[in-house]
């Protein structure tokens, strides 16, 4: 259990590094890839097409996301995708809104940042990493 703490602590401070710019958009797709595994594969899929374990139970059918740039004219819409992200544009899911990973990214950043510009730096690298790892996957 500790050291999935500390994984997960290490994982948080290099996603607040990617915001800043001290980490290559490369090694923020490898962070974003492993906040997608943790908080996005369950609905949208190992492979993000919309496939994940909890599909069944939805009311309506989870985005490929893979597909974000075919559905945009061929352009990854980064600030869009971002905004869902955090929460500023809703997504329905499940009856309700789908979780706003904003919120709870900063709710864990809380626990673990000392002061609030460490924690809102940790989100933002955390979303960013995410929206970096969405642009990669795109298909042709």
């Amino acid at each position: 259990m500790l050291g999935a703490i500390r994984n997960y602590f290490g994982l948080a401070a290099i996603a607040g590094l990617a915001f800043t710019g001290a980490v290559t958009a490369q090694q923020s797709e490898v962070i974003g890839q492993a906040e997608y595994l943790n908080s996005c594969a369950v609905c949208h899929g190992l492979d993000a097409t919309g496939n994940g374990q909890l599909t069944e139970f939805m009311n309506i059918a989870v985005s490929d996301l893979t597909k974000i740039a075919q559905k945009n004219d061929g352009e990854f819409p980064f600030l869009q995708v971002i905004h869902i992200i955090d929460g500023r544009s809703g997504v329905r899911g499940h009856g309700t809104d789908m979780p706003i990973w904003g919120d709870r990214f900063a709710a864990d950043a809380a626990s673990e940042a000392e002061g609030d510009y460490s924690a809102a730096l940790a989100v933002r690298g955390r979303i960013l990493s995410l929206a970096y790892y969405l642009e990669s996957i795109q298909a042709e």
